[in-house]
């Protein structure tokens, strides 16, 4: 017989290759597979609300895996805490129900990217702060980012991914904010493509400086194309803030 266990924990995606297991590469989801495996003989296959990109990080993230009844579950937040220390924190880890999908179950999530001049970040935010050369007026900045709230095909705006067949997407919310001399956009949606936030992102600000016309949002919108061209915005300053279940 085998148990539901379903962890939220945060991590600094500085140090890893991105979310999704890959041969001789260190990612977020093969350390800890890799973990368990080692330390309670247990072969997993994590489900997870989201696969972030190289250098992305995660405030909340949510996953689930099967493993043995007989097997505790206290000692497994421990060992991976111990482990993966300054890299990986687990949060919460509970025995849930049988039909529990990390990923399925999802009823939102919410990224937070964060942006800064770049001569104001020191070397301890490089990580995980986006730089930017000239200041950002965050009502107007607003105005642009609207343009992506509703539910709309994002072809124009993901990396292509045999995975997901289905475009269509739901954005919920998008707020800008500023707050202690950074930037910072919250973007809430039923779920998101292949570096989608990042994509939506690049294009905001490459219309906020004037890099492109101010219709261009409107237009990859109203026309999908995933073999347009995409402008990605930095990976440092995005985080995988909340996922509703």
């Amino acid at each position: 017989m085998k148990k539901n266990i379903k962890i939220i924990y945060q991590y600094d995606g500085s140090k890893f290759s991105g979310f999704q297991r890959q041969k001789s590469q260190k990612t977020v989801q093969g350390e800890i597979e890799k973990i368990i495996k080692n330390s309670f003989s247990q072969e997993i296959n994590m489900i997870s609300s989201g696969r972030t990109d190289k250098g992305v990080h995660a405030y909340e993230q949510v996953s689930n895996f099967f493993i043995d009844k007989n097997i505790p579950i206290e000692p497994i937040k421990r060992q991976l805490n111990k482990s993966l220390k300054g890299e990986i924190k687990i949060l919460a880890i509970n025995e849930v129900s049988d039909t529990f999908n990390a990923r399925f179950d999802a009823k939102s999530r919410t990224y937070l990217y964060i942006m800064k001049l770049e001569d104001k970040i020191t070397p301890f935010e490089s990580s995980y702060v986006t730089p930017i050369t000239k200041s950002i007026e965050v009502k107007k900045f607003q105005k642009i980012m609207d343009e992506f709230i509703g539910i709309h095909n994002f072809s124009s705006f993901m990396k292509k991914d045999k995975a997901y067949r289905n475009p269509v997407r739901e954005i919920f919310y998008i707020k800008c904010y500023s707050e202690n001399n950074t930037i910072k956009i919250e973007i809430c949606g039923n779920g998101f493509l292949k570096t989608m936030v990042r994509i939506m992102i690049g294009s905001a600000l490459s219309v906020y400086f004037e890099k492109e016309n101010s219709d261009y949002i409107k237009k990859r919108l109203e026309n999908p194309d995933e073999n347009c061209k995409k402008i990605l915005a930095r990976s440092e300053g995005l985080y995988l803030y909340k996922v509703n279940y």
